[in-house]
């Protein structure tokens, strides 16, 4: 009896399964490193949201006068913010120049605000030290 040797062509089962293992352990690799890219860029695009709404919310704020409205809210559009202010110290009359007491009373304030998104209601927060201010005399020109 004579033995043949049988060449088979084409892939045996076992070459097929190691071959989709490794497709499939490549296409997880690949998945992993894209997943982590978009992880990454929505922390990018969050730091840069948080960064221009600071920008606004302290302009804004340069406007309100912590003396007079200490707490409020505001709504920018896409986010909405609310302040919360207290004094740092007791308030005190203004110098006028050369001498005497001015027109206004002054006092400094510790500002927490709170921006809030529809999708997070505690997006992020930070305090600002303001200047309040009200008026609490009258001009009094002398006449000649």
């Amino acid at each position: 009896m004579r033995k043949r040797l049988r060449r088979s062509l084409g892939f045996t089962l076992l070459e097929a399964i190691v071959a989709l293992v490794l497709i499939g352990g490549a296409g997880m690799a690949l998945f992993s490193w894209i997943n982590g890219s978009i992880v990454a860029l929505r922390r990018v695009e969050d730091a840069n949201a948080r960064n221009e709404a600071t920008a606004n919310i302290i302009e804004y704020m340069q406007a309100v006068n912590p003396m007079q409205t200490p707490e409020g809210s505001a709504d920018f559009g896409a986010y909405q913010i609310q302040w919360k202010a207290e004094p740092l110290i007791d308030q005190v009359d203004g110098v006028a120049n050369p001498q005497g007491n001015s027109l206004f009373q002054l006092g400094l304030y510790q500002t927490k605000i709170n921006a809030v998104k529809a999708n997070d209601p505690n997006w992020f927060d930070f305090t600002l030290k303001l200047v309040g201010y009200k008026k609490v005399r009258n001009s009094q020109t002398p006449v000649h």
